[in-house]
């Protein structure tokens, strides 16, 4: 685990703060943040509410342990990620992606301010080092991480929600698309949307949302520029 507590009076055999954080996450993962709660989980862990306050002070707490708990398995397997810089950053690309989709629940927590855990912190040291020593300032190997970050989490965000009005719905997305196109029908047999039109009939829309290689490799991309430019920058005339 990443932080651990002792328990403030009477600690409950059996019941320790890994315990907790898992029964926490299974929670979260199966029904999303908005049904946690310390009863909820004591009644899952067969223990009285209370008793989960002797190990965790509160729910806030209790989010930030679990944030940083998931983000220990992204440390981990960015460890063990070899490459080039572009290869390394990839490699965390994805494993912030997947990290998304195994814990939905985690777009749920606001950003602005995040939770600086030891493993969250790790795996940010992990993406850091594939740009060291690149030509980037320390601001820019930052802004590096960030940049890769967004653009991950926010289509991840997307596919997830989309994944969920399905289910919440039961209305498939190409039933949800089929839908969509009796109202903007008459704009495209008019012609008011040329180019909509024209990626809507190859089947982009459909697709839209398996882009993340495409994506994070025109990002990778856009770093690779900036250096190429600086060196030829500095080359000799």
């Amino acid at each position: 685990m990443g932080r651990t507590a002792e328990p403030t009076r009477g600690p409950r055999p059996g019941l320790t703060v890994e315990r907790i954080v898992r029964a926490a996450i299974g929670m979260a993962d199966a029904e999303g943040l908005v049904a946690l709660s310390m009863r909820r989980i004591a009644t899952a862990l067969g223990v009285g509410a209370m008793s989960l306050y002797r190990y965790v002070p509160n729910k806030g707490v209790l989010v930030d342990l679990m944030i940083d708990e998931v983000y220990r398995e992204d440390a981990e397997a960015a460890r063990a990620v070899t490459g080039d810089w572009r290869a390394r950053l990839a490699a965390y690309g994805r494993q912030e992606w997947e990290l998304y989709m195994r814990h939905p629940w985690v777009l749920q927590v606001p950003q602005g301010r995040p939770m600086l855990g030891p493993n969250a912190m790790a795996s940010t040291d992990v993406a850091l080092q594939a740009v060291d020593g690149l030509g980037f300032t320390e601001d820019e190997m930052l802004a590096v991480v960030v940049t890769i970050s967004a653009f991950v989490s926010g289509l991840a965000k997307t596919v997830i929600e989309a994944a969920q009005a399905a289910e919440r719905t039961g209305i498939a997305d190409d039933e949800w698309w089929e839908i969509q196109g009796e109202f903007v029908g008459p704009a495209v047999v008019e012609g008011r949307l040329p180019m909509l039109t024209k990626v809507g009939e190859a089947g982009a829309f459909h697709s839209m949302f398996d882009n993340l290689e495409f994506g994070l490799q025109r990002v990778l991309d856009g770093f690779e520029m900036l250096l190429d430019a600086r060196r030829a920058a500095a080359q000799p005339s």
